[in-house]
């Protein structure tokens, strides 16, 4: 998303505008067709500079878009004016994110991810012990009678293959197949029975 903002990790104490290339350069593309690049083109001789580029965006500083401007009025449209050739009329002020990368707020951040991350991979080997569903099991006998018992047969020895669950014996009923396997087998079979 387009926007103002202060990150002192990535532009030290300057108010930069992170602008989405996608989106400008549909601007660009509409008001002026001129098929060159709009930074390029337009927006470096316009005194706008480039502090840094990713993937999909670009950060600006410039005259009237983040310098010599007040902070509680920020607009677009020396931008807008610079890329499209058209004066901007943007009527509303837009807010600046701002970015603590302090080292309290990075440790609180990194705390968060962690717990995050630590959560899901419980509910990962949670699913891997747990029996399956019976929403799974019903929608597996659904399967089932769809792609046939020659398929269902491979999909499932591949399934349960590197897992604790046995492959299915020639003698053993659909029924006791299914009731043998774990959520997170259960899904990935019904995964690859649903696929073509």
């Amino acid at each position: 998303m387009s926007g103002f903002t202060r990150d002192t990790k990535r532009y030290g104490d300057r108010l930069v505008y992170e602008a989405l290339g996608s989106k400008w350069g549909r601007y660009h593309g509409k008001h002026c067709g001129c098929g060159l690049n709009w930074v390029t083109a337009h927006a470096e001789p316009a005194g706008f500079t480039v502090v840094r580029q990713g993937n999909g965006w670009v950060a600006l500083v410039g005259p009237g878009l983040t310098e010599g401007v007040d902070e509680s009025t920020l607009t677009t449209n020396a931008l807008w004016e610079a890329i499209t050739g058209d004066p901007g009329a943007q009527d509303w002020y837009e807010t600046v994110r701002i970015t603590d990368r302090s080292e309290a707020a990075e440790t609180t951040r990194k705390a968060e991810h962690d717990a995050y991350w630590a959560e899901r991979r419980e509910r990962a080997e949670a699913a891997k012990k747990s029996p399956a569903t019976e929403a799974q099991l019903k929608y597996l006998n659904t399967l089932v009678s769809r792609v046939g018992r020659e398929r269902f047969d491979a999909e499932y020895n591949k399934t349960v293959k590197g897992t604790d669950i046995a492959a299915r014996d020639a003698n053993e009923r659909t029924q006791q197949a299914l009731r043998r396997l774990t959520k997170a087998a259960a899904r990935k079979l019904i995964t690859a029975l649903a696929g073509p």
